[in-house]
């Protein structure tokens, strides 16, 4: 109960004072003990959050791929130790292609690097309809490194890792995950919706500029991807750790079943999720602000969990 009147008592202030806005749940042995809106979904609506909002969660979204990656392998359809010219043999780097395989990719330790930057800033993103699309805005750049010789974050390899998922499935990563990940785990209100496409309860995204605040929609791509950017709900994230806990996934799900610490982040965006089931404990914090609206209450609710 003191937990409880802690959290919301913090995330109140914190959301009169704009450094928060979006959704905290408290899970214990899979129950919620909170859960809770705080801030608006629409400010120029004045539509304020609620439990089921619809955030974009940003690299939260990884462990999707990762997991995709996992039971492919485990159903003998790619392997970790194949190349990505294996599966896209016209990869704009023909030598990134030869060296680099799965589980450099999913370790990040390719040299590939990230599909943020100038070409990205540059682009009309309202093109971005696919993975494939965003191949020019890295994928011929040299490597940073000899694969498996250093470690770098890399959105651009888990673009890579999306499309050798369309490849070893043979459909498209959005239906893979949604009906191999997202519908054993019950989680009906996650996806990749486009951006230019109404989805109802979807949060909008806003940065703060002094004491105005801006919409993120010219920073989004017109589709999330492998990498991140799509939606989800708290209860949603829930349940996919549910799911993990209770084998959903099969062999597949095992490495993430002794718990999760996963983040993402953007302008506009920024979600958290930490499943510790040696606690009992699942946080989840959910915000349409920038990066550190929802890591900042996660790591304050941590401090405050009884271990």
């Amino acid at each position: 109960a003191e937990l409880i009147a802690a959290v919301r008592d913090h995330a109140r202030q914190a959301a009169d004072s704009g450094d928060f806005s979006g959704v905290i749940l408290i899970a214990r042995d899979n129950e919620p003990i909170l859960e809770e809106a705080f801030g608006y979904a629409d400010r120029g609506k004045k539509i304020p959050n609620r439990v089921d909002t619809k955030f974009n969660v940003g690299s939260v979204n990884k462990s999707f791929t990762a997991l995709a990656i996992r039971m492919l392998a485990n159903e003998g359809k790619l392997s970790l130790d194949d190349t990505i010219a294996k599966f896209l043999p016209d990869y704009p780097n023909a030598k990134a292609a030869s060296r680099v395989t799965v589980q450099h990719l999913l370790d990040m330790s390719s040299g590939i690097g990230d599909f943020f930057g100038d070409r990205f800033a540059a682009a009309d993103k309202e093109k971005i309809s696919g993975l494939a699309d965003y191949l020019p805005f890295f994928a011929d750049r040299p490597l940073a490194f000899e694969p498996g010789h250093g470690n770098l974050y890399s959105n651009g390899g888990y673009i890579v890792l999306g499309l050798i998922i369309e490849k070893a499935a043979g459909v498209d990563y959005y239906t893979y995950v949604r009906d191999h990940i997202f519908k054993p785990a019950g989680m009906t209100d996650s996806g990749w919706t486009p951006k230019n496409v109404p989805l109802d309860g979807r949060a909008v995204g806003y940065v703060r500029e002094g004491t105005a605040w801006k919409t993120n929609y010219d920073t989004l791509p017109g589709i999330g991807s492998s990498a991140g950017g799509g939606h989800s709900t708290a209860r949603d994230l829930l349940k996919y750790t549910i799911a993990l806990e209770k084998d959903v996934y099969g062999p597949a799900g095992e490495a993430r079943s002794g718990g999760m610490g996963i983040a993402g982040g953007a302008p506009g965006i920024n979600a958290v999720l930490e499943w510790m089931p040696e606690d009992g404990i699942t946080i989840i914090v959910m915000a349409n602000l920038t990066p550190p609206a929802a890591a900042r209450m996660a790591r304050q609710i941590r401090a405050w969990v009884p271990r």
